[in-house]
């Protein structure tokens, strides 16, 4: 039996870089039902740093998180976790207002283009496609390799542990503490942190709490070589502004998506044919690329509550039982402040207060707001 101050369930980035913030005042270990802390939708993610994309909560918490991407502390990465790559947001015709819209609630500095500026950025997006766009100069490239093992091995620093293999089989608070029984053994916390991802739920009935009514859903990807006689590595991000579509470069290929969101029950996903057609499709009417060859191919599961946004605090019905869940598609890209948060909230502190002047409160992310949404 190993006793420690914060147990945290899953060891993907929330769970690694919350267990890192925790560390640096308590003992903390993280427990991983998998060989490898990145097996899931962590390792999977095509992730691309863009201050325009989410709800006002989830733009709040990645503004907030720009300054550790930008200067993370010494000795955490041996090299830049963000690499530039504006993002180009497409509207054909039809899809005018619904650019317009984006641009007024973008909350992100995003200037317009026209259809020749679009073709001059993209010179593969199909003639008479794309009838105006917009463009987010200061979106980046995010390396979550380099972002995650940053974590880690902080963590480990501070005197955190990670236990890998350690599947959580039951869970009962008694003696004041969260007694957690897996396959490597027994571990004890007065504070137990449910960043299971796609699992979170099932691990919240597991430990008696009341689920959030979390929701993986699928998401594929691609990669495909670019034309041969084409230099594609200074590409934009490049998207349907409904987000039916986007591709940009990736090691030396293009990275493409359907922009899918069907709903899954937590597992190892895997991709379908259906969806990758579907890709392949959408990209090669919207652009003069050609797929040829899918050169590799993938899902991952994001998984969302009603309303979208993260879930960070305590439960109200299981004491010490604390929610770091519904990271959607933007775990990575919140992950620095997200995890500065969970680590506030989880000790009995406010919210950072550069996290609070940029209009985010607890109750915005706390678990029982969700109580309110299914009433």
């Amino acid at each position: 039996m190993q006793s420690c101050d914060c147990l945290i369930v899953g060891a993907g980035i929330a769970g690694a870089s919350a267990a890192y913030e925790l560390a640096a005042g308590a003992s903390v270990i993280v427990l991983e039902r998998e060989e490898t802390p990145d097996y899931h939708t962590t390792g999977r993610s095509a992730a691309q740093f863009l201050e325009s994309y989410g709800n006002d909560v989830i733009r709040a918490i990645t503004r907030a998180s720009r300054a550790f991407y930008d200067a993370p502390p010494e000795g955490f990465a041996e090299h830049a976790l963000l690499s530039p790559r504006p993002s180009v947001y497409l509207a054909r015709e039809d899809q005018l207002d619904d650019l317009a819209g984006f641009q007024k609630d973008a909350g992100a500095d995003t200037a317009e283009l026209t259809a020749a500026e679009v073709t001059e950025l993209v010179p593969v997006v199909r003639p008479g496609y794309a009838a105006a766009g917009l463009i987010e100069e200061n979106a980046s490239d995010i390396d979550v390799h380099a972002l995650q093992q940053g974590y880690l091995k902080g963590l480990r620093r501070r005197g955190g542990q990670v236990v890998t293999r350690a599947e959580v089989t039951a869970a009962r608070r008694t003696g004041g503490a969260w007694q957690v029984e897996t396959a490597q053994g027994v571990f004890v916390a007065p504070v137990l942190v449910n960043a299971a991802g796609a699992w979170a739920d099932t691990l919240g009935r597991l430990a008696g709490a009341e689920p959030i009514g979390l929701q993986p859903k699928r998401r594929t990807a691609i990669t495909f070589d670019a034309p041969e006689d084409v230099d594609c590595r200074a590409w934009p991000l490049v998207a349907d502004i409904a987000e039916r579509f986007y591709f940009k470069p990736e090691s030396g290929r293009l990275l493409a998506s359907p922009g899918d969101e069907t709903p899954m029950e937590p597992c190892d996903v895997q991709p379908e044919e259906l969806d990758i057609a579907v890709t392949v499709d959408r990209i090669e009417r919207a652009t003069t690329l050609k797929v040829r060859r899918i050169a590799h191919k993938w899902a991952g599961l994001r998984s969302f509550v009603a309303d979208k946004s993260l879930v960070i605090g305590f439960d109200e019905t299981a004491e010490g039982f604390f929610w770091l869940a519904g990271q959607g598609g933007y775990g990575i890209q919140t992950a620095p402040a997200a995890a500065r948060c969970a680590a506030a909230l989880a000790t009995g502190a406010g919210l950072p207060d550069d996290v609070a002047k940029l209009g985010l409160t607890a109750e915005a992310i706390a678990p029982a707001r969700l109580e309110q949404i299914r009433v």
